[in-house]
């Protein structure tokens, strides 16, 4: 893994992020192999649920992301308003999801992961997407590229990530079967319209992680989801070749409203096609 620039970690300091998401798993693993202590503590305002893993997750990764970079504030999914009733003067910070498919967690599907991501003036300019179960990660970093991360031999080993150019014949969506609603629809159905479709179903940020790798084409989002759900993958897509954009076909922006909440979005492998202004103006 070489540098062309000044990345806003060194190399040590991402090794030392891996290794934190490494103790971040055994918390979540331990719940998880344990039916015991996997299950649901209750569903937060929003409905959505939340489990032990969750928050001894969120708390591991608090304290070591405030000992890799004690002047950079923490935006957790699991943080209090308190904690975060600043943020607006926020330039750089860490977004994160302790544990992103929490849902899948509870399923038992092995779909789920820890994602990180360096913000500064609204845009993420690192992403880190964590699995637990298999033990590796996949990093984006703006500017030096991406990579597929493991451990071997008693060291990381770094394998380069690059987006697909857009087929002639058939794209592949990827999606989640949680995931229906007519603006997808209507997405699908352009689609359509200009070449064939094969559907690939994954969970939480692994769709970011297909798309980095070059398995698929078109991650289109409609359904509601967080900024820390979405700012890893932006980062890890962006720096991979691809781009991930608003319905306005602006790049998203990060804790720049009030709410957290994201906006729509597709993301995308082939940054260059014009496929993809014209799947927005048909959706505008």
């Amino acid at each position: 893994m070489q540098f062309s620039g000044h990345p806003p970690l060194s190399r040590g300091e991402i090794w030392a992020l891996l290794d934190l998401c490494q103790s971040a798993s055994q918390s979540i693993l331990a719940c998880y192999n344990d039916e015991a202590s996997a299950g649901l503590l209750y569903s937060k305002e929003d409905r959505t649920p939340l489990t032990k893993a969750d928050l001894a997750s969120h708390e591991i990764l608090s304290e070591g992301l405030r000992s890799l970079k004690p002047e950079l504030p923490l935006l957790s999914e699991e943080c209090s308003p308190g904690e975060i009733a600043d943020r607006d003067q926020w330039d750089s910070f860490w977004m994160v999801d302790p544990l992103d498919g929490t849902r899948e967690f509870l399923e038992r599907t092995g779909q789920f992961t820890i994602n990180i991501a360096l913000i500064e003036n609204q845009r993420p300019t690192l992403g880190l997407i964590y699995e637990p179960l298999s033990r590796k990660g996949s990093l984006g970093i703006i500017g030096e590229g991406a990579w597929r991360l493991c451990f071997e031999s008693g060291a990381w080993q770094a394998t380069p990530l690059t987006t697909r150019k857009l087929p002639s014949d058939q794209l592949v969506i990827l999606a989640s079967r949680r995931h229906k609603n007519p603006s997808l629809d209507r997405c699908l159905e352009f689609l359509k319209s200009t070449h064939e479709l094969s559907r690939q179903n994954s969970g939480s940020a692994l769709k970011f992680c297909d798309l980095a790798a070059g398995r698929g084409d078109c991650y289109p989002r409609f359904s509601p989801c967080s900024e820390w759900d979405v700012a890893a993958g932006d980062a890890l897509v962006t720096a991979a070749g691809g781009r991930v954009l608003g319905l306005d076909g602006a790049p998203l922006r990060y804790n720049a409203r009030d709410t957290l909440l994201s906006p729509h979005f597709v993301a995308v492998g082939d940054r260059s096609a014009s496929l993809w202004n014209e799947l927005l103006e048909s959706m505008a």
